[in-house]
């Protein structure tokens, strides 16, 4: 079931100011803090003003809520953070760093970093696909001439749920897709006798191992037949494709993953609001 959409009007509303966007950073990392981690005697910590930390009411201890999160010594208020965040989780074809740039009134190396960062925490692991799963590779990356079609991409592997609105997407990518680095990639991260459906590339001819194992001949024209298809995991990769051609229009091999994760979870969010579910990881330690 969809939730409410979460509009930037809410999120205004609800985090005005740095100060409760500080609040509730140190209650999502902390929680309801009854007794102090130095003394353990039951206490209240209290708000040092114009400072960012806590301090114990009993014997002082400091708790520092952006200590190793992505806000870890940044100056940029929170405020600007937190809009960037929600950019992140609502722009469908991502967002840049110039974008974040213009919006935020920063500089680019500023803005770049708030981009990696928050891309770090869209990192997900999650468990393992079941079902009915497709599988797929894509090749990302500059022009080649033919006769050396791959030389200047990066290869990426996909797998998705076959259900409309529940199914998770995971990708992941490497310098070359071949028998060798797909078969490993799909045990990891598919349960064992879930049914995988593919094409007809010979990268996928020993998963009979593993799966019950269905293709369609993409070589013979053939794209669907009795339900078997790729058709899921090639919109995933179409949209990808768009978004990293018109929004950022090129990116380096050695962050593409960063990129992969931020399009697979904004998928694997699609049916909720995805501010709130950021902001949960952006109190949690990514050091």
């Amino acid at each position: 079931m969809k939730t409410p959409h979460y509009t930037l009007d809410t999120m205004q509303k609800e985090f005005p100011n740095d100060d409760v966007c500080l609040d509730i950073i140190f209650q999502k990392r902390y929680g309801h803090l009854e007794y102090c981690p130095r003394c353990a005697v039951q206490t209240k910590f209290y708000r040092i003003k114009a400072r960012k930390y806590y301090k114990c009411a009993h014997c002082a201890f400091e708790l520092y809520p952006l200590a190793n999160t992505i806000f870890h010594k940044s100056e940029t208020p929170l405020t600007k953070w937190f809009f960037a965040i929600y950019l992140f989780g609502n722009a469908k074809n991502g967002t840049s760093a110039k974008e974040l740039e213009r919006h935020l009134g920063v500089t680019y190396k500023c803005a770049w970093r708030m981009a990696k960062q928050i891309r770090l925490m869209m990192q997900e692991s999650g468990n393992m696909l079941s079902g009915i799963v497709e599988a797929d590779e894509t090749y990302i990356g500059g022009k080649a001439k033919l006769e050396r079609k791959f030389n200047n991409k990066t290869a990426v592997l996909g797998i998705v749920e076959k259900q409309k609105d529940t199914g998770r997407v995971k990708a992941f990518a490497i310098k070359q897709a071949d028998a060798t680095v797909t078969l490993p990639f799909l045990r990891a991260n598919i349960q064992t006798g879930s049914t995988l459906h593919t094409d007809d590339s010979r990268i996928y001819s020993r998963v009979k191992r593993d799966f019950t194992h269905e293709f369609v001949n993409h070589s013979k024209s053939e794209y669907v037949r009795a339900g078997v298809h790729t058709n899921t995991i090639e919109g995933f990769w179409g949209q990808l494709k768009r978004s990293l051609d018109g929004t950022y229009h090129c990116v380096s091999p050695k962050y593409l993953q960063y990129y992969v994760n931020e399009f697979v979870y904004r998928y694997n969010h699609r049916d909720v609001a995805a501010f709130p579910s950021l902001l949960e990881v952006a109190a949690k330690q990514v050091r």
